[in-house]
């Protein structure tokens, strides 16, 4: 059985899978017509002889065809990477990982959140705010896709992502490990952000753009947070929403650097 390849584009996907080295590598292309020559090309030429990429070099019409071939976007920015399937994590490592930094906890646990762009957003922010694993609802729920990917700007590269078939049971398996569990949720009863706690071993679980987190998954929660509105609209986008959690909890240790590398 012939092996996935996936094909990456766009130079920060490319630039970060490659530095990433999780997947494997198959090969780069790049538009001859810039090369070495264009500077912002170089870093992605530099990450590939590291990581013994071999390079191809094509020309424009030829890269925009193998782009909407593969990758089904002639967007490229004169680059295009082939790739392996994405290396999906367990919730094992993700723990075993904060334990190596010497650190609480933080994940992000997505409850049938759909949209690559939506996902991506969030992939990147978790990324930024130093994650030590996603976790996604297998059912229903998008595949790590190249499109997702350049939503994420390749942070999805870094971080470890793991796809569990029961949420919910996975959300016990956490609290067993003493993380608590926080739902963003816009009900009333939700406590609001700025009078809760967390500064702790967190989980912060975003459910699907308008239908919030599902019953048995706001039930597992140990507590619900809400954002507090002063204006008209009744509620936030669940990736800026979940964002913005993922930015105050990490305020809440006091914006703390990995001391080991993810």
């Amino acid at each position: 059985m012939t092996a996935k390849i996936e094909a990456l584009v766009r130079r920060h996907p490319v630039l970060e899978a490659l530095r990433a080295r999780r997947r494997k590598l198959h090969r780069l292309y790049v538009e001859g017509e810039r090369g070495a020559a264009d500077a912002e090309l170089r870093p992605i030429l530099a990450a590939a002889k590291t990581a013994g990429v071999a390079v191809t070099t094509l020309d424009r019409r030829a890269l925009d065809q193998l782009a909407q071939r593969h990758a089904a976007d002639a967007k490229h920015q004169g680059v295009l990477l082939e790739v392996g399937p994405y290396p999906y994590a367990d919730v094992d490592e993700m723990l075993g990982l904060a334990e190596r930094r010497g650190e609480r906890p933080l994940l992000l646990l997505l409850d049938l959140l759909h949209g690559p762009q939506n996902i991506g957003a969030l992939l990147r922010t978790a990324e930024a705010c130093g994650v030590h694993g996603v976790v996604l609802q297998d059912r229903r729920a998008p595949e790590i896709t190249p499109s997702v990917v350049q939503y994420a700007a390749g942070a999805s590269e870094h971080l470890l992502i793991a796809k569990v078939t029961n949420l919910a049971q996975t959300m016990r398996q956490l609290k067993d490990a003493g993380v608590w569990l926080a739902g963003l949720d816009l009900d009333e009863t939700a406590e609001e952000l700025g009078r809760v706690d967390l500064d702790r071993a967190l989980g912060i679980v975003v459910g699907h753009e308008g239908e919030g987190l599902r019953r048995l998954v706001r039930e597992r929660c140990d507590f619900l947070v809400r954002l507090p509105m002063r204006g008209q609209v009744e509620s936030l986008n669940a990736a800026v929403a979940g964002s913005i959690l993922l930015y105050a909890a990490w305020q809440a240790r006091g914006f703390g650097r990995p001391t080991e590398p993810g």
